[in-house]
């Protein structure tokens, strides 16, 4: 059965998870934003998404941008956890992998660390 949590609760645990991110990975975060949002509407199934450009593609032409953003989905998550415990787990899986893509990291090598 679904997990039924306030946004704000949500938000808190997104808080949580980001403050959980080394400081040498989080100080190294450059020009990005996490927001949480109740679901992507292209792929709603999804946990989160990383939209912008990665730390390893931008040449020294990169500057003037809007922030990158990393979007957590709250609606998918806790469809698929049955515990607030489940959802903290969820929630920190979903924020390392999103700010792995920040740094380049793709999917398949997030599966060969463990974090697929």
């Amino acid at each position: 059965m679904p997990v039924e949590m306030s946004k704000t609760r949500f938000e808190e645990l997104v808080a949580d998870a980001l403050d959980e991110v080394p400081e040498e990975l989080a100080g190294a975060m450059d020009n990005v934003v996490v927001l949480v949002e109740d679901h992507n509407d292209e792929a709603p199934d999804i946990l989160g998404l990383y939209h912008g450009v990665a730390l390893t593609e931008r040449t020294s032409d990169y500057g003037g941008v809007l922030p990158d953003r990393i979007s957590i989905y709250r609606t998918p998550i806790l469809a698929m956890c049955d515990s607030e415990e489940q959802v903290v787990e969820e929630v920190l899986i979903t924020v390392v992998h999103e700010i792995a893509h920040h740094f380049g990291i793709d999917d398949s090598r997030l599966h060969e660390l463990g974090w697929g």
